[in-house]
């Protein structure tokens, strides 16, 4: 991992060159004190490079959020309370197949793009090869055209309205050999193979199908399909999908993050508009875990924004998270845009929401992704109103709570 002070420039002109060259040892003492069992040292003036082994790549992010908050309260310096921005780009490898080089390489290679992110970014060596990922994306052609792919669905339920009237698409792939392979294990390879446009293509007609029906069965339901970054600028793609949902006239939504739209900002806010001008609602997918520019939020024709999880899991155990999503509410409300709580899972969590103004929410208090018969049975026995009725306690106690707070 590679630490660098980003506002190293900035800092030194306060300070002075003589001060700000002892900088990157005020961070070296910081880092190390938050994690001793690190090894630490100086690569550059406002550059600290960092190595240690784990268990698996998941340790580096978690890693990576220590030194974080560990480097959040301000510097002393000689008296002085300085904020230093800590940049971190960091790359992960198995021990005995990969060398050292290459790890620097691409830490290095993270650091750039954690710069330009304002994020920190970790590349995984541990991840399969170019020849696997061109296995995996020669199968999935194989798979989309065979039919090996299904649908599950996950229902949002309007919190005031106590409605389901939307539900997200969750790609599956029902593997021959391998049995039931979930999107986290060949997305990545989709995409680096040049597989995501037919995969995606391949679910927006499917989504259509389903939606048709849920339609014929009574349930009016808009179908949200996640959309991958480098689709955004893909012209093919984007008329493909245009005509196939104009010609369908389906209601669907297409989730997107902005770490997606920086790839190509241009072109895609110009296709993300093409898609929400023939009545594609534009959600904008995980706010909060990557890059959250208020420069690019403010651009993109989104009506939906989707609060990460990662903030409403802890929503109850957290002194920070709850301000961030009240803050998150609040931002998105005024810029006339309602909100989506991911990963929703204790009834606390959902009366805190509720009582914070959030319009929707989804997660697995609600329901787990589900086959499209299973969504119909659910629908049918209004399912969602047994988890309202065990939120009531919870809404009044957390309602007084936090009204007071």
């Amino acid at each position: 991992m590679l630490a660098e002070i980003a506002n190293f420039a900035a800092v030194r002109r306060h300070v002075g060159c003589t001060r700000a060259g002892m900088l990157v040892g005020d961070v070296l003492t910081r880092l190390g004190g938050a994690l001793p069992h690190l090894r630490l040292s100086v690569a550059g003036r406002a550059t600290i490079e960092i190595a240690f082994e784990g268990d698996d790549a998941a340790d580096l992010d978690n890693t990576i959020d220590i030194l974080r908050c560990a480097c959040d309260s301000p510097f002393d310096l000689d008296g002085e309370m300085h904020r230093l921005e800590i940049a971190f780009g960091a790359a992960a490898g198995r021990v005995p197949q990969t060398d050292d080089v290459r790890l620097v390489e691409e830490a290095e290679a993270a650091l750039s793009e954690a710069r330009a992110a304002h994020s920190p970014v970790r590349h995984d060596l541990s991840g399969p090869g170019a020849r696997e990922i061109r296995r995996l994306a020669d199968e999935l052609r194989t798979a989309i055209d065979e039919d090996q792919l299904l649908l599950a669905y996950q229902p949002k339920i309007h919190v005031r309205r106590q409605e389901i009237n939307s539900a997200e698409a969750l790609v599956r792939w029902a593997h021959p050999e391998r049995g039931l392979i979930l999107p986290g294990d060949f997305i990545g390879a989709a995409e680096d193979g040049d597989v995501i446009d037919l995969l995606t293509l391949w679910t927006i007609r499917r989504a259509i199908i389903d939606q048709r029906s849920l339609q014929a069965a009574g349930h009016d339901l808009r179908i949200f399909i996640n959309i991958s970054g480098q689709l955004l600028a893909d012209q093919a793609f984007v008329d493909a999908a245009c005509h196939l949902v104009a010609e369908a006239d389906a209601k669907l939504g297409f989730e997107v993050t902005e770490t997606s739209v920086i790839r190509d900002p241009d072109s895609a806010i110009a296709n993300l508009q093409r898609f929400a001008d023939i009545g594609i609602i534009i959600a904008i997918d995980d706010y909060g875990a990557g890059l959250s520019s208020l420069a690019y939020l403010k651009q993109l024709p989104a009506r939906e924004l989707k609060i990460d999880k990662l903030f409403v899991t802890q929503l109850t155990s957290s002194n920070r998270d709850p301000l961030i999503v009240r803050s998150t509410i609040d931002l998105a409300h005024a810029l006339e845009m309602e909100v989506v709580a991911e990963g929703v899972e204790t009834h606390s969590a959902l009366a805190l929401l509720t009582v914070m103004g959030c319009d929707m929410v989804q997660g697995f208090l609600i329901s787990r992704p589900i086959a499209l018969e299973a969504l119909l049975t659910f629908l049918e026995e209004d399912r969602h109103h047994h988890v309202s009725q065990d939120t009531r306690a919870s809404f009044t106690n957390l309602a007084t709570a936090w009204k007071r707070g």
